[in-house]
């Protein structure tokens, strides 16, 4: 822990100091509360996916984004899935600096995306703590929307974000070969590439080629702690490390130590020991990269988010 410890609110001038020690030693400021927590920038994490804002974290969410920090947390990007979570999110965004927004309709809740929900994400959109549109996408498992109803929704809210310039958190549940069509008809109007990641991902190494082909992250979030996820490895090992991201998609998919109960956003470092053991990194490179590659993705300046 950082041994200035400042009230977020202290004057700037306070903060500007605080900053420039630590930036003369390499290191990275970030807060919570009443603590300012300050480490090497290659000790940092960014979780790019949680869906905090949502019931499962009514009880104990300050404590949560206490833990994350003291994980090394230096942010989170909390992920909406239909229009009321999707509002949650922005409002954690706007009342927690380490926490970003995104704003979409998942597609089990594909048949509630009409005119009205769109124009309402749009407006969402504009706020300025709102990173990306998502979480968007096809779940062929579950079913729970008709599948041309998912796809129509899929198609709509990506055009949407590729209006407004923003990057696209996509869902893909046993449904590769249509949300790589989808994802490819909306490139080809959008000069052949894309800016988003293909959320938990779950296909394997040839797809993951597509998928960066087309200009998208890579998220790996907890099954890839899990043993028998071994065409997960695989795409791990494969896949460019400047296109890999970590993720939690807490409070699901808890890493194998804590498999079957709550995931929170602290845990992603587990999923980033995994990368760097399958990878043979130090966890310091896994972090770097992964870290930077979030902040090219989401325009998030790390340095500053908790200011």
């Amino acid at each position: 822990m950082c041994p200035f410890r400042l009230a977020i609110g202290a004057e700037s001038a306070a903060n500007d100091a605080h900053e420039a020690a630590c930036g003369s030693q390499g290191g990275l400021c970030y807060g919570f509360a009443d603590t300012i927590y300050c480490r090497k920038e290659a000790q940092t994490l960014v979780d790019t996916h949680a869906h905090l804002a949502g019931e499962a974290y009514d009880a104990d969410r300050e404590q949560v984004l206490r833990r994350a920090a003291e994980a090394g947390v230096s942010w989170i990007v909390d992920v909406g899935a239909d229009r009321a979570s999707s509002m949650r999110a922005v409002a954690l965004s706007e009342s927690e600096p380490r926490v970003w927004a995104a704003v979409g309709v998942h597609p089990h809740d594909a048949a509630t995306l009409d005119a009205a929900t769109i124009a309402e994400l749009r407006a969402l959109a504009g706020r300025s703590r709102v990173v990306a549109i998502g979480e968007i996408g096809l779940d062929y498992y579950r079913d729970l929307a008709p599948r041309e109803t998912q796809r129509r929704a899929f198609a709509q809210q990506l055009a949407l974000a590729l209006e407004l310039g923003l990057p696209v958190i996509v869902h893909d549940r046993e449904a590769h070969d249509d949300t790589l069509a989808i994802l490819r008809a909306a490139a080809a109007r959008h000069g052949g590439s894309l800016r988003g990641v293909m959320h938990c991902f779950s296909g394997d190494a040839e797809l993951a080629q597509h998928v960066v082909a087309l200009g998208l992250y890579i998220g790996i979030a907890g099954p890839v702690t899990y043993p028998r996820t071994v065409a997960l490895a695989d795409v791990v090992r494969q896949a460019p490390l400047e296109r890999l991201l970590v993720e939690t998609d807490s409070p699901y998919l808890a890493p194998q130590s804590r498999r079957g109960r709550r995931n929170e956003p602290a845990y992603v470092r587990q999923m980033a020991e995994r990368v760097a053991e399958l990878r043979a990194l130090s966890f310091e490179e896994v972090a770097r990269a992964t870290s930077s590659n979030a902040r090219a993705l989401f325009g998030v300046d790390m340095l500053r988010s908790a200011w």
